[in-house]
Parts: structure tokens; C-alpha cells; sequence
């Protein structure tokens, strides 16, 4: 999970998950792996940004609300999110929004 996540013309949707961590991995970065993986293979999922330095940010992309809501009801994903409650997390934000507008720049490679 790198770079920057291609997503299609808007509209589309932002799940916005930013996170402040316990000590320790207590196994937490496998489970994130596979929390990627498992969304990557759903319905509607477009693509997926992360980063962590003290402050966690994920940004999922998904084509629609039905997809998000479906995502968050996936029994893997509600066994993480339960122990994201009891061992991963002090706190933890979720903002679900409607991208209407995107807009980027690449450099032109110089090869």
C-alpha cells in the first residue's frame, strides 16, 4: 500500500479513518495488511492511501455508500475493528464524504 491511490472521475467516496495508536504493534500491522487485502477484493473498493508517523491517517475510496456500509459490516473487518476498541487504539476518528472534485499533478518523468 504506496503512492498515491488511482481513483476514477468523481463522483466517488472518502472513507477518512485518522487513528492515535497504543505502545506496541500487539499485532496489529498483519491485521492492517490483511484489512487491506480483504478490502481491495470488495465491492466498489477504488483504492487506499495510509501513512503513520504518531497520527495515523487511511483514506479508502469506494464507488458508493452501499459498498462503505457493506465494507463495515464484513465480519473480518468487525472482528479488527472490535480489537482496534479493546488493544489499538486511544482514539480514533471516522468521516465518510463524497469527493466532487479532484485534480493532481505528476512531474514528467525524466527518462
Amino acid at each position: 500500500m504506496s503512492g498515491i491511490a488511482q481513483t476514477p472521475q468523481p463522483p466517488y467516496y472518502a472513507v477518512i479513518f485518522t487513528s492515535e495508536r497504543t505502545e506496541g504493534d500487539n499485532g496489529y500491522a498483519e491485521m492492517a495488511d490483511e484489512m487491506v487485502k480483504l478490502a481491495s477484493i470488495q465491492p466498489g473498493f477504488l483504492g487506499v492511501e495510509s501513512v503513520r508517523e504518531g497520527l495515523g491517517i487511511t483514506v479508502s475510496y469506494w464507488d458508493s455508500l452501499e459498498a462503505i456500509q457493506k465494507w463495515k459490516q464484513n465480519e473480518r473487518h468487525l472482528i479488527a475493528q472490535r480489537k482496534g476498541m479493546s488493544e489499538w487504539y486511544l482514539k480514533y476518528k471516522t468521516r465518510v464524504c463524497k469527493v466532487e472534485r479532484d485534480y493532481g499533478y505528476e512531474a514528467a518523468s525524466s527518462n
